[in-house]
């Protein structure tokens, strides 16, 4: 069945759109979240919640803005980091969500800008190193996963991470943004 009539059949709440989703984005949805929560268990919980959420918030997916599977793709992601952060199987980086954060309206614009800054300076990457990055410090791949997918050693892809992060930091001005 295609994108086009899956989604069709998810906002008409049809369960034949549910099973249609599962059946061609299940895959993905496991390939994203694995790396996150490399419990079997947690991941599978994961795949029955971003399924869910699918599900009921089928009508905020808008083409206009990106597709179809950028969209599931986020939803994926954080949908595992929130049970990472609630399983206690968090990767350390990130922030726990129980303790309180007081975030003034200058820090925010701050965080803000800071986003578009490293979202531009992505931009000057190769899209073969773009995506290398993605894969490493968005979707938390393991070295090991990408270097089995990308048919490269471990000490290839430690390497190209290491020159792409010098790379950014150079396009950054030389400045670490947190």
């Amino acid at each position: 069945m295609d994108e086009k009539t899956i989604i069709s059949l998810l906002k008409e709440k049809d369960e034949k759109g549910l099973d249609a989703f599962l059946y061609r984005y299940g895959p993905l949805i496991r390939y994203i979240s694995s790396p996150i929560l490399p419990d079997e268990r947690d991941s599978e919980e994961a795949v029955s919640q971003i399924s869910l959420l699918i599900w009921k918030n089928i009508a905020s997916f808008d083409s206009e803005k990106g597709s179809f599977t950028a969209w599931l793709t986020t939803v994926s992601r954080n949908t595992a980091l929130n049970l990472a952060r609630k399983n206690k199987n968090a990767p350390l980086f990130l922030e726990d969500e129980n303790v309180p954060s007081f975030i003034t309206p200058e820090e925010e614009l701050l965080k803000k800008e800071r986003k578009e800054l490293i979202k531009k300076a992505l931009s000057f990457l190769s899209e073969k190193d773009r995506a290398l990055f993605y894969r490493k410090y968005y979707y938390l791949q393991s070295t090991a996963q990408i270097a089995r997918e990308l048919s490269l050693s471990e000490r290839a892809v430690e390497g190209r991470l290491y020159r792409i992060k010098k790379r950014l930091q150079k396009i950054l001005g030389g400045v670490r943004h947190e």
